[in-house]
């Protein structure tokens, strides 16, 4: 039983280390906002009919 134990113990350590990652990502990271410029060929928006 203690391999199952330290085996247990050591998935909880990796999950807890992941969850602790990305906790800290969403609370101590701001996005940097930035204008998008997307531009649609005029054939996409004026067919030409053949």
């Amino acid at each position: 039983m203690p391999t199952l134990f330290r085996f247990l113990f050591i998935c909880g350590t990796i999950v807890g280390l992941v969850y602790l990652t990305l906790w800290s990502f969403a609370v101590f990271v701001e996005p940097r906002e930035r204008d998008v410029t997307v531009r649609i060929p005029s054939e996409r928006i004026n067919p030409v009919e053949q």
